[in-house]
């Protein structure tokens, strides 16, 4: 889905587009979904024949890397493996141009790690899109410790012809969008495994503003996905996994349950075929909930803050350069409430001192992943906002 809506995105701003996949009928299909797309577009009054045969024949379904020959840039969007996509890599640069930029359109491996598979490494850069593509407005651009000028600018311009807006970030595991929305997420598993009632987390989250509960935003994109991922951290870090109580929960439902999400059929919710989702009813004989519920109000603190607390860290580390990056990243990125201006801008309006504080609460509450670094404390001390 990621790869066919990158192709239609970038066909539909009159480009020529190679979509190449393991076989010609899985690269059929993602080309049929830009025909499913402007089929609708067709209907609502928004396009017309013409114009679909025109942007259909710009795609060209393949699955020879020979046919890569002649293009300026290549994103490779293969499913989260570092083993997969440096054999793309190699077998790409065999074929394209001197001059093609390779990017990869990964959500959490980092780029630089990426990039020892390619021979031009100055060359290879990260454009990390969302899904879906031809209604996320953001693409963020990850920075290898060798990624050139050149790159970065060719690459500004093709998310430029494709209307979307760029944000540019250092490297680092999840970078600065995958990285903090995974808070959102791990954040309301790990109060479903506390003994929240799911329907109050999902509620509390919607009510805060954000566009999707935690538990309905993981069915989305899988709870697989998120038990693979943690246990790729997990590894890379050299720690157990599952450690925590998020992961516990995660790695309950995939391995134990065999509730792996949306895709699947069955995750946090029911896929009733014809009907509407609902929350499965088995997740309160596998996480009872508590005789005594929290209020709303303390929910959507957690979930706010300790997005904006991993914002704060990506900024200390140097992984989101500019404050404006991190405000426009988290709205167009993952939906933080705009009314905010972002999860920095939500750090500002409440005040740096505050926030602090507010955080200092928390981790006697909820533990370590609340706590300050000594930075951001120093920080707040100065008075010294993020958009100084």
């Amino acid at each position: 889905m990621m790869g066919a809506g990158i192709a239609h995105v970038s066909a539909r701003a009159g480009m020529e587009i190679v979509l190449l996949d393991t076989s010609l009928e899985n690269a059929e299909r993602g080309k049929g979904h830009s025909e499913s797309l402007l089929k609708k577009a067709i209907e609502r009054g928004y396009s017309t024949e013409e114009k679909a045969a025109a942007l259909l024949g710009r795609i060209h379904p393949t699955t020879s890397y020979h046919d890569l020959q002649g293009c300026d840039l290549v994103i490779e969007a293969v499913f989260e493996s570092m083993e997969l996509k440096a054999d793309v890599t190699r077998k790409t640069e065999a074929v394209v141009p001197e001059t093609c930029i390779f990017s990869s359109n990964t959500s959490t491996l980092p780029i630089t790690g990426l990039a020892k598979a390619s021979e031009r490494p100055e060359q290879f850069i990260g454009l990390h899109f969302f899904s879906p593509v031809d209604k996320m407005p953001l693409v963020e651009i990850i920075l290898g410790e060798q990624t050139n000028d050149e790159a970065i600018a060719r690459s500004l311009d093709y998310i430029q012809q494709i209307r979307k807006t760029p944000i540019v970030a250092n490297d680092s595991r999840g970078f600065y969008t995958s990285r903090v929305f995974s808070t959102f997420t791990t954040e309301g598993i790990s109060m479903l495994a506390e003994g929240v009632k799911p329907a109050l987390i999902e509620n509390a989250a919607k009510m805060a503003g954000m566009p999707v509960g935690p538990l309905a935003v993981t069915d989305e994109v899988t709870i697989e996905l998120a038990w693979k991922i943690g246990r790729e951290t997990a590894a890379a870090k050299g720690i157990d996994y599952p450690h925590d109580t998020a992961s516990k929960a995660i790695a309950k439902m995939v391995e134990e349950l065999d509730r792996k999400g949306k895709r699947f059929g069955k995750g946090f919710y029911e896929y009733p075929e014809g009907g509407r989702k609902y929350l499965w009813p088995g997740l309160a004989e596998h996480f009872p909930p508590a005789g005594e519920q929290p209020d709303l109000e303390a929910l959507q603190t957690r979930m706010m803050v300790i997005q904006a607390l991993e914002t704060t860290r990506c900024v200390e580390e140097g992984v989101v350069m500019h404050a404006e990056d991190g405000d426009i990243g988290s709205i167009f990125g993952w939906g933080f409430p705009p009314y905010t201006g972002g999860t920095l801008s939500f750090i500002d309006t409440m005040g740096i001192a505050e926030f602090v504080a507010e955080c200092d609460r928390l981790a006697e509450i909820h533990g370590d992943r609340f706590a300050v670094s000594v930075w951001l404390r120093e920080r707040a001390g100065n008075g010294q906002s993020f958009h100084d």
